[in-house]
């Protein structure tokens, strides 16, 4: 069926329409959920892990053990994704990690959640996640890409086993399918301790099926087409650029999965929004200065590239891969966060954006 969908309408207007789905389902469930890594963090912090850390445990390990059992079926094949194929870099994902992590506290959200956000009418947040874009475009291509390259050169990790904490680890193929059962279960369990509504619940969960799904409707695409594409699930920082670059320089839209994704999760987080009432025009104030969005944009915007993604694209799609460099990237992001929140103090431990 798909080589009939791809002779009739071409690889890229099938990869468009799968990022645009997985969008859509990413962005209504991110929603409705609140998942965020920043909110995780500040729990964590103030010593009482509740609903926003469960949300996080139930997208990370739903995503993790959904991807390694489609990888035990033989559903799918990951080793030529970027995250393992690739060269990487370990001082990349460890300062780049810890500048996002800082970055976010800053700008009260991670890229994902400044998207999710903008959908539902917040334009603190559409602000901010456009300087996160064009600062990561000046560190991937423009005036900040020698500055991101140096760093990233100082400790590289070349690609294939290196960089697949399976086998560097020596774990047989159920291993990584089993610590996914047991995070979930953590998650399910600290959930029910804080009374988390079941809603909440299914889309928290939702949110890392549909990094699987990402995963695994490009890899699905990439096996039976003639064309090189790239295998890819959910992440923000590299997309956002694209889509932006696209809209501003071409007269015709590259279509692509991260094109359509980017479009996807707006529209889903927006629909969800409407659909519950939570739609709301919300601006910058007193209580929100502007200036410390910004820094946290620049901050999250150059540390997402120099990381090799964002909070859910290498915390998460990464994670669930398991990429060496992804579980670096999203324990220095949680350490950068924890550090800044200290540094701040309780002034900082305010409430997620919603």
């Amino acid at each position: 069926m798909l080589e009939t969908l791809i002779d009739t309408y071409g690889e890229a207007p099938l990869l468009g329409a799968s990022g645009l789905a997985v969008g859509l389902l990413f962005g209504a469930a991110a929603q409705h959920s609140r998942f965020c890594l920043r909110a995780a963090t500040i729990e964590v912090a103030e010593r009482r892990p509740g609903e926003r850390m469960a949300v996080w445990l139930l997208a990370f390990f739903s995503a993790l053990l959904a991807t390694q059992l489609a990888i035990l079926t033989g559903v799918l094949d990951v080793s030529g994704a970027r995250q393992l194929a690739a060269t990487g870099s370990l001082s990349g994902a460890v300062i780049g990690g810890l500048m996002f992590g800082a970055g976010m506290i800053l700008a009260r959200g991670c890229a994902s959640r400044l998207l999710v956000l903008s959908g539902t009418g917040n334009m603190r947040a559409l602000v901010t996640g456009l300087i996160v874009t064009l600062v990561a475009q000046a560190s991937y291509r423009g005036i900040l890409a020698p500055a991101r390259e140096a760093i990233a050169a100082l400790w590289t990790v070349p690609g294939g086993g290196s960089r697949d904490l399976a086998a560097l680890l020596g774990l047989p193929g159920w291993a990584a399918t089993a610590f996914g059962v047991a995070g979930l279960l953590a998650g399910l369990e600290l959930a029910r301790r804080h009374c988390v509504r079941v809603s909440r619940v299914l889309a928290g969960g939702v949110v890392g099926l549909a990094v699987a799904l990402g995963w695994m409707a490009t890899y699905a695409i990439a096996s039976v087409s003639f064309e090189v594409i790239p295998i890819a699930s959910v992440t923000f920082t590299g997309p956002s650029t694209d889509t932006l670059m696209a809209l501003v320089a071409e007269r015709n839209l590259p279509l692509s999965f991260g094109i359509g994704l980017v479009p996807g999760v707006f529209a889903g987080s927006a629909m969800t929004a409407l659909a519950t009432g939570e739609w709301q025009i919300q601006r910058f104030g007193a209580d929100t200065p502007m200036e410390r969005y910004l820094v946290g944009a620049v901050l999250m915007g150059f540390g997402a590239m120099l990381a090799g993604g964002c909070a859910v694209g290498a915390g998460v799609s990464g994670g669930a891969i398991l990429a060496l460099t992804a579980w670096v990237a999203v324990a220095s992001m949680w350490a950068g966060a924890l550090l800044t929140n200290a540094l701040l103090g309780r002034h900082s431990a305010q409430p997620t954006l919603s």
